[in-house]
């Protein structure tokens, strides 16, 4: 006896079953396909996001745009951008706003802690759409000493000093100033550092909202018998604050850190910093 054949609506329902759960099949491994990489490029890596103060000189821009190009120089496959805080444009949101949900790093280009990079900046990043993340301040960091050290010897420093010279020689380190005081630690701390590498004393001293000022601190080291005594600019770029603390100098005055080679470093390290954060913070997670 044989077996009946199913009937044919039997047939066509159960081929419709089959074909709908292959389709199903597809789609899932179609979409789980679209979330990985094509075999031999990796993704897109987070836009730096370069945060300047921003300045009424226009010398301050046009030192922050050659420094981004030192940037590109060393790694020219990053996605790079510039916001400011206030003063100039690109404002900090509209960039923000430009890069709608991408992820990106900002990297302050602030010299240590303080108001802009515990409040502003951080306030800024949570109201955009992007997908970001803060880096820390430039300062303190060793590569800082080495562009301080690099214009101190642009400006006149001598490479040699007998015992003599030594001690009466002196360093102002001028910063802008803050009235947070995590702020004037972390110039403390570049100022020992700084010290360290020339083997004299640097005090650091300000243009405002903190003491000493420069004049203050001159007319300290001048009591201990420093009269040869530089200012060392510790500001990123030039402006009013620099100029006034430069022309106080009784020896030779720096000029600001600009666009050199160990500050594109710095910003590239700083943002590697963070990205190797998130990173940390994903594999936990």
């Amino acid at each position: 006896m044989t077996a009946s054949n199913p009937p044919r609506d039997e047939s066509r329902i159960h081929l419709d079953s089959t074909a709908h759960l292959m389709n199903s099949i597809s789609s899932q491994l179609a979409g789980r396909l679209r979330l990985v990489s094509p075999i031999g490029r990796r993704p897109a890596p987070p836009a730096l996001v370069l945060v300047a103060h921003g300045s009424r000189d226009p010398r301050a821009l046009d030192t922050v745009r050659a420094l981004m190009d030192r940037v590109r120089e060393l790694r020219p496959a990053l996605p790079l951008h510039l916001g400011h805080i206030e003063l100039n444009e690109p404002l900090l949101p509209d960039t923000l706003a430009a890069l709608g949900c991408a992820p990106a790093v900002l990297v302050p280009l602030l010299l240590g802690r303080g108001y802009h990079v515990k409040q502003d900046i951080p306030e800024m990043a949570a109201a955009a759409p992007a997908r970001t993340r803060v880096a820390a301040p430039l300062g303190p960091h060793p590569l800082l000493v080495d562009a301080l050290h690099t214009r101190l010897t642009e400006a006149g420093w001598p490479t040699t000093m007998d015992a003599t010279t030594r001690r009466s020689t002196a360093v102002v380190l001028a910063a802008a100033g803050s009235r947070d005081p995590d702020s004037a630690t972390d110039t403390r701390r570049t100022a020992r550092l700084l010290a360290d590498r020339l083997g004299v004393p640097v005090i650091p001293a300000y243009a405002s909202a903190a003491t000493p000022t420069v004049e203050t601190a001159l007319h300290a080291l001048a009591a201990r018998g420093r009269h040869r005594v530089a200012i060392a600019s510790y500001f990123t770029a030039p402006g009013r604050f620099a100029t006034q603390c430069a022309e106080q100098a009784p020896w030779l005055a720096s000029a600001p850190l600009g666009a050199q080679e160990a500050m594109a470093r710095l910003i590239l390290h700083r943002y590697d910093q963070a990205q190797a954060g998130a990173e940390t913070e994903l594999a936990s997670a």
